[in-house]
Parts: C-alpha cells; sequence; structure tokens
C-alpha cells in the first residue's frame, strides 16, 4: 500500500520519513535511488541486456517477444488493506491522511477475486499477486482473521492456492504493511512512530541478515497457509535507501523458506522514460558451481493509474494506451523491447465495489491486444529467471555447434545464430530434443529470419549443446 495523498507525475510518491534528527522529510516510493542506478543506456552497454552477444550468437527476449506483466499491491485474503491500514498511518502524520476512511469497505469479496482472475485467465494475463501474511495486525493468514470465520479464510487461501498460483507469483508484502512486528513475539513494537512501520525508517538501516530474518517471517506465514514464494513486495519505502541488504536478505530468506536459488523483489517504478525498466540482477553468488543463486530487482514502468492505493482516485487508461493505440506509457515500453510491467493496487482495483480500477485494466489490455501480436505475459519469477540466465549463460559456437554453461535455468530461452543453419536439435544431459519449426517460437522451436536462425527452448542448469545442420 502507498500510503500517502498526494502523486506526483509518472511516480507514486510522497512518503514522508523522519530522520535522525527528527525532521520530516519526503522519500519518493519506487523510485530509483541515484547512486545505484544507471542510465537507460549505460545500464544496457554495461550489462548487455538487450541482445546479448557473443560473436555470431545472440540472446533475444524469450520467444522473441516483449514481457508484459501485472503487479497487484495491497492484496489479501478478505481485508481491505486501506481501510485498516489508513487509520494507522494517520497516527503517524495526522496532516497526511484526511480521507474519509470509514467510507471504505472493509472486505474485498471473494466473488471479486474469483471475477477477475476468470477474467485474466481469458485474456492470457499474469503477473504478481501479494498476500500480506498480517494484514495492517487485524489476523494471521495461517490462523485465523478476527471478523471472518476460520472457514471464510480456507475458501479465500483456496481460490488464491489454486486459481491464482499457476499464472500468479505468490508475495508477501513484509509482515502487516503498517506496525514493524516483533518476530519473537510476533507482536507489533508498541512504538508507533515513523522508526517502527514498515513503510518508513526502520528498514533503512538494517543489516541483510537482519531484512533477512524478517522477510523469512513473512514467507513462514504463508507457506504455513500453504503459498508458494519467489519473491516479495516492499510496502511502501521499505528499504529504498538500503537495497543492496534488501536484495541479499530477500535471496536468503527465499533460499530459506522454500529453497529457491532466483530470488526477486519488486521495490521501484520508474515512469522517466530516460531510465532503463530492466531487471536488475543483483547479489550473484556460487556461479562457477552447482549452486548458483541471484536476487533480481523487477522494475514496474507505470504509476497507479487505475483506482490508486486507497480507491478514492479514478485513474486513466489513456496514459498506458490511447484510444489510437499510438501513445502511452506502456506503448513507449513495449517499443523499446524491455519488459513492461504495469503496476497497481488492489482496493483501487475494486474501487469500494463499484471495480472502476478493473475496468480500466480491462480496456488498457484489450487495446494491447489490438495493438500488438507479439506480446508475452509472463509471471515476474519467470521474468527474473530468464535475466539471470540472460546475463550469466556463457555460449560459444564451434563447428556447427552452440555450446552453452547456464547457472541458471530458464523457460523459453531465445537465441539467434547468424548463418544458414537448420534443424536443430538439442542435447541436454540424457535428452536429445529435435525443435520443430515454427514461426510463433513455441516451446522447443525454431524460425529463420533472413540468414539467421532463432531458436527457443527450456534451458537446463549446467551444460547443454544446440547441434545445427550446415
Amino acid at each position: 500500500m502507498l500510503p500517502t495523498t498526494r502523486f506526483i507525475e509518472g511516480k507514486t510518491s510522497g512518503l514522508n520519513t523522519l530522520s535522525s534528527g527528527k525532521q520530516q522529510k519526503t522519500m519518493k516510493r519506487r523510485k530509483f535511488v541515484k547512486d545505484s542506478t544507471l542510465s537507460a543506456a549505460s545500464l544496457l552497454a554495461s550489462r548487455g541486456l538487450v541482445n546479448r552477444s557473443v560473436a555470431s550468437l545472440s540472446i533475444l527476449n524469450p520467444r522473441d517477444r516483449v514481457p508484459v506483466s501485472f503487479i497487484i499491491d495491497d492484496s489479501t485474503a478478505l481485508v481491505n488493506l486501506a481501510y485498516y491500514g489508513i487509520p494507522q498511518f494517520k497516527e503517524i502524520f495526522p496532516s497526511q491522511y484526511l480521507q474519509d476512511w470509514k467510507k471504505l469497505p472493509q472486505e474485498i469479496p471473494d466473488s471479486f477475486v474469483l471475477e477477475f482472475l476468470e477474467w485474466c485467465d481469458m485474456n492470457g494475463v499474469k503477473g504478481k499477486y501479494s498476500m500480506v501474511p498480517y494484514p495492517a495486525c487485524t489476523g494471521w493468514l495461517h490462523r485465523f482473521i478476527p471478523g471472518w470465520t476460520k472457514k471464510e479464510l480456507e475458501e479465500s487461501l483456496k481460490i488464491i492456492r489454486e486459481l491464482a498460483q499457476p499464472n500468479w507469483d505468490i508475495h508477501s508484502e513484509m509482515i502487516s504493511h503498517t506496525r514493524v512486528i516483533n518476530t519473537k513475539t510476533g507482536m507489533p513494537f508498541p512504538e508507533a512512530s515513523a522508526d517502527y512501520m514498515e513503510n518508513w525508517e526502520w528498514s533503512q538501516t538494517k543489516s541483510a541478515d537482519e531484512l533477512g530474518e524478517y522477510i523469512a517471517y513473512s514467507l513462514q506465514i504463508l507457506k504455513d497457509a500453504g503459498l508458494h514464494c519467489d519473491g516479495v513486495t516492499t510496502p511502501g519505502g521499505f528499504a529504498g535507501r538500503n537495497k543492496q541488504n534488501l536484495a541479499k536478505g530477500t535471496l536468503y530468506a527465499v533460499k530459506e523458506v522454500y529453497g529457491g536459488k532466483v530470488a526477486h523483489f519488486f521495490r521501484d517504478l520508474t515512469t522517466d522514460p530516460n531510465l532503463s525498466v530492466q531487471p536488475q540482477v543483483m547479489h550473484a553468488e556460487g556461479l562457477d558451481g552447482d549452486q548458483a543463486s541471484c536476487s533480481v530487482h523487477i522494475i514496474g514502468c507505470t504509476g497507479d493509474w487505475f483506482g490508486g492505493w486507497d480507491g478514492l482516485t479514478p485513474g486513466d487508461a489513456d496514459r498506458f494506451i490511447t484510444p489510437d493505440l499510438q501513445e502511452g506509457r506502456m506503448v513507449e515500453v513495449i517499443e523499446s523491447g524491455e519488459p513492461a510491467i504495469m503496476v497497481c493496487h488492489w482496493p483501487g482495483i475494486y474501487y469500494n465495489g463499484e471495480k472502476v480500477g478493473f475496468e480500466i485494466f480491462k480496456t488498457v489490455v484489450d487495446r494491447l491486444h489490438q495493438k500488438y501480436d507479439h506480446l508475452v505475459w509472463m509471471k515476474l519469477s519467470d521474468i527474473a529467471s530468464y535475466w539471470a540466465a540472460r546475463e550469466f549463460t556463457k555460449m560459444e559456437l564451434v563447428d556447427g555447434a552452440v555450446n552453452l554453461n547456464a547457472p541458471f535455468e530458464c523457460k523459453n530461452f531465445t537465441i539467434q545464430v547468424d548463418g544458414r543453419y537448420k534443424n536443430p536439435i538439442l542435447k541436454a544431459g540424457e535428452k536429445t530434443i529435435l525443435l520443430k519449426e515454427d514461426r510463433n517460437l513455441s516451446q522447443n522451436s525454431w524460425t529463420r529470419q533472413d540468414t539467421a536462425l532463432k531458436l527457443c527452448f527450456d534451458l537446463e542448469r549446467g551444460r547443454s549443446t544446440l547441434i545445427l545442420e550446415s
């Protein structure tokens, strides 16, 4: 949830924080910290993330398409986080939170969750769906939430387990999204101040181990509730000035609770056309062995122009893509070839039962599908795995064979080989797969473009070979 009442063009912002001198200042939520962000040109040049090439070999986008995804923040089971969170934020900054929060619904019903997921399934939409473990300190997802029966909570969790998880990554959004929780007692710290709110100061000076312990606590709750997570979302300004430790802590927590090797986190977004929105692969370890791991910072490319974090400010579909399909932030990013990841907050999608944000989202997706036939909807975990593989896979072309050495596996790894090759065969371990010709580059396929061969296949960790016929 974004605890703020104002929006800056292109960025969701307005987070107040207290310095050590207890003077208020402004910290922008989900914006790049200047000392850790490169310009789009320098980032791509330094990391080689677009068409990374080795001699006559290039790594392309998955299926040679543009990844798109949808990030949903502030979602959980049953609880409308805006209703229960605003009075806690108001206690810290009374002049900043003037919304009549009592007019908001206390619940976002499962009937709406089902309606939303059904529409997304029909339209191929994938993305990330938060499940705040202890939403605004109301109750625990793996135990009970006062105001709802145990059966209601179990039915709500079942929807996410069975219907959301196939196409949506599930994230914790720290523990409560409001007060910092003492992980030794499971209770909020008694001090109600910016120093003890997840959205503000507490996380800015914590070590990777301390953040990892806190994140692991949140993930364990979701695991106990029967949910799987490969990543997390930060609430508000959480660790905005501490991203290196956030990256490490996220990796440590995902490894500890779920055993994952590629963790990811959503912390930042930008709408600045001069900044890259390529995922940032951070804190890679063990690349020369069989236990490689890393943390991937997923970056959103839009503001919340649906219905806002509190469901009180209607958005505008035209900011994503105009009715004539020619302009808008999504058009700008898609045509750059970078992953185009939209960002919203769940209370604004429901929009007090009026579903304003949902209708805007439908319009945006319909327009995108009208304009483009080369998009691929992906979960954040699949984007993260792809970019980790893209950055660290070693390739060489020797005597009509492409030798690959990959510390990370991923789906639909896509490369281009310059030359008039044909009939590729993939050998990976004990597997031998004859790739089929398919201009759409489906799984385990190839197609020709001019004098180049494009190949799409699931990349396995370790060594594999593509044998090409001249």
